[in-house]
């Protein structure tokens, strides 16, 4: 009995409605995880997209990141007490230098792409990218990843530096306790402040990357799909394009950030084994916490460029095992047809080159079907179309580049021997050891 109009539209309508609650419902979680992920970087300075917000950034980091840490150093360098052997002064100024310009560098790069592109194309969740609602739940997932990538590294790090300078303010003590506070309160403060700047830039970079795994991993399930080789040829464009604006975007932040950090251990090194004086925890900590943050927001950066790299140069593979999936599974078909219709010649006009043994075939040559003109064609055509898919992904690997180079685990091995060869020379120029 056929349904009326009316009838049917009302069941669609029904069945509609709580797919679009959810969708709205996802939408504004969505929404609400983007809200304070920006939320975060507009206290922290990040979002400068004003006269105003941009002033309040800059002369928070002039106050907080430089002359404060600066005034408190003087003042820490006024002790009532011997305290030569607890403090070395070029430890302290090497650490401030270091540490107020890779936070600058994390605060100029990051400031001016999101004041050029905005906060969700920055991010590539504008809905002009497309696919958003498709990831929904996976881009909440890694924003709150960066939330817990930064509360892994800054709070164990804080934990660290309060325990240092409270040991320290024991050993070199002030006029009175209150002074002795109100330093430690400043010096954690100034601390926390470029620290979390630093990693911020370096986690936001992450997520950046880990928002294009989501479309790189999803792009081999997008394979498994019936679709026209165009298709899949201008999803990978669009990938590869968003890869190089990201490349774009970020190499000089990756740059600089890898070269203020190897600088920084190099010269730390010098200062370690050059000098004559004992180096303990207290005058030799914040060497220690400083290098190790450093490190961590480089790593974080190199980790996430080679890990986009890596996915999108797995495309290739991943494209040539479905070639090679489908190609013998229309050949492994091809064979299936023949023998259900018993070698005939209405079989030798479905097959594909396929060889038919039947008893009778045995008995005595092998037998051949010729296929006819059209499926030769249509099947040749199918093939030549995913074996030009494939040489094209091999032949354009993509991923993160820096004027041209990518950065893959060759590079990555690259830099750490570079890395080790500059340690080396440092030692070699520092340590001498004398033979009696």
């Amino acid at each position: 009995m056929a349904v009326p109009c009316s009838q049917t539209d009302g069941l669609l309508s029904t069945t509609q409605i709580p797919l679009a609650y959810e969708d709205q419902e996802d939408e504004a979680h969505l929404s609400k995880s983007l809200n304070q992920l920006e939320t975060i970087l507009r206290v922290f300075g990040f979002c400068q997209h004003s006269f105003l917000s941009l002033t309040l950034s800059w002369l928070s980091f002039l106050i907080l990141g430089i002359a404060l840490p600066v005034v408190m150093v003087h003042f820490f360098s006024h002790c009532i007490a011997d305290c030569k052997k607890y403090r070395i002064h070029s430890f302290e100024i090497q650490v401030l230098v270091f540490q107020c310009l890779v936070a600058a560098i994390s605060l100029v790069c990051i400031s001016y792409s999101l004041r050029q592109y905005g906060f969700r194309k920055f991010l590539f969740v504008d809905r002009s990218h497309g696919h958003m609602a498709q990831f929904r739940d996976e881009y909440v997932k890694k924003i709150n990843g960066f939330f817990r990538l930064l509360a892994v590294w800054v709070i164990p790090f804080l934990f660290l530096k309060i325990v240092l300078e409270a040991v320290r303010m024991i050993y070199v003590p002030h006029n009175s306790w209150r002074q002795s506070v109100v330093i430690l309160i400043a010096l954690i403060a100034s601390w926390t402040y470029s620290t979390t700047i630093y990693l911020s830039g370096c986690a936001l970079f992450n997520l950046v990357c880990n928002f294009q795994v989501i479309h790189f991993e999803n792009y081999g399930k997008l394979l498994e799909r019936d679709l026209d080789i165009s298709q899949y040829i201008e999803e990978h464009i669009r990938l590869t394009y968003y890869l190089s604006k990201i490349s774009h975007r970020f190499r000089l932040f990756v740059i600089l950030e890898l070269l203020a950090v190897t600088a920084s251990q190099v010269e730390a090194l010098f200062q370690t084994t050059w000098n004559r004086e004992i180096i303990n925890f207290i005058n030799g900590g914040d060497f220690v916490i400083s290098s190790i943050v450093e490190l961590v927001g480089l790593i974080i950066c190199l980790h996430a460029a080679a890990k986009i790299t890596h996915r999108a140069q797995g495309t290739g593979s991943v494209a040539a095992k479905w070639h090679s999936v489908v190609t013998c599974a229309s050949d492994d078909t091809c064979q299936g047809e023949i023998s259900r219709n018993g070698g005939s010649s209405e079989a030798a006009n479905t097959g594909l080159l396929c060889i038919n043994y039947s008893e009778s075939d045995l008995e005595t040559v092998d037998y051949v079907p010729v296929p006819t003109t059209t499926q030769l064609a249509s099947y040749m055509s199918a093939y030549h179309k995913r074996q030009a898919f494939v040489t094209y992904l091999q032949s354009n690997p993509g991923g993160f580049t820096v004027f041209g180079w990518a950065i893959d685990r060759t590079l990555i091995v690259t830099i750490f021997f570079v890395e080790m060869s500059l340690v080396l020379f440092v030692l070699g120029k520092t340590i001498t050891i004398y033979h009696t």
